[in-house]
């Protein structure tokens, strides 16, 4: 494992590197990593957003949003005009870090940007007021390849991919890969794929072991040194609704992100 050094502080802040989270397959950890890769930068003293982009308003809720509770989220920023997206930006507990709540009333946005001219931009157009604000902004997508997710991938200056180490997980990759290839060509000549993300992983099982080495004679060095294994503490935290780094913080878990978090700024994928 390489050794990756502890990140000076930031003497300005701002303008924000746009990262996507994103897998069409359910369950890989997308959610988890967003809150927590997120609160590992804000302890390296980077300001964070994420944007939640999910309906099932998962990250919200894990991070103690009470989001049955919002009259306004990110939908109604994407479907109608006049509101400041300063506004509907939540602070959290953890210092630096802030979210872009979502809830079940975003599912409906998809039907709804159907018509509209530009559908693909409209998330880049939300975020465009805040960009000088933060040094990264982390979109947790929905399991799907649907218009929400390419909205994510055009807003995006890099993407991550979180990997159950699982081979049924697997199989998809290539088509996402295939998509982002196809927005990179056609809506976003500047996304690129940050890395390949393992996560859940088992070191007990020759299973976890094969995928691996799977993921990584296939894609090489665009798989992220850093593994994220499993572990009760990610359900633990998210049930006590902040980031393992705060709940269990000398946890191998909680050090897994902050390493994670040191990789991407060693690797350029944020400042």
């Amino acid at each position: 494992m390489p050794d990756f050094a502890t990140p000076p502080p930031l003497d300005r802040h701002g303008p924000a590197r746009v990262i996507a989270m994103c897998n069409q397959k359910g369950g890989v950890g997308k959610t988890t990593t967003t809150i927590n890769l997120g609160a590992a930068l804000a302890e390296y003293g980077r300001r964070v957003l994420l944007v939640d982009f999910d309906p099932q308003g998962a990250l919200s809720v894990g991070l103690g949003i009470p989001t049955h509770q919002l009259d306004i989220t990110i939908y109604n920023l994407l479907v109608e005009r006049g509101h400041d997206v300063k506004d509907v930006i939540q602070p959290t507990r953890v210092t630096n870090l802030d979210v872009l709540p979502a809830n079940i009333d975003l599912s409906a946005a998809e039907v709804q940007l159907v018509g509209e001219v530009a559908r693909e931009q409209i998330l880049s157009r939300v975020l465009r007021p805040v960009m000088d604000d933060y040094d990264i902004i982390l979109i947790d997508c929905q399991p799907s390849l649907g218009l929400l997710t390419v909205n994510a991938l055009t807003a995006a200056h890099g993407v991550i991919v979180p990997l159950e180490c699982e081979f049924f997980a697997m199989r998809g990759v290539a088509l996402l890969i295939e998509t982002i290839d196809k927005i990179t060509d056609r809506l976003n000549p500047a996304l690129t794929l940050d890395g390949i993300l393992a996560t859940m992983y088992d070191g007990r099982t020759l299973h976890s072991k094969e995928v691996v080495r799977s993921v990584v004679d296939h894609f090489q060095d665009r798989v992220f040194h850093t593994v994220i294994s499993r572990t009760i503490k990610f359900p633990d935290a998210t049930l006590a609704a902040e980031p393992i780094t705060s709940y269990a913080s000398t946890h191998s878990g909680a050090e897994a992100y902050r390493q994670l978090a040191r990789e991407l700024i060693s690797r350029g994928g944020a400042p």
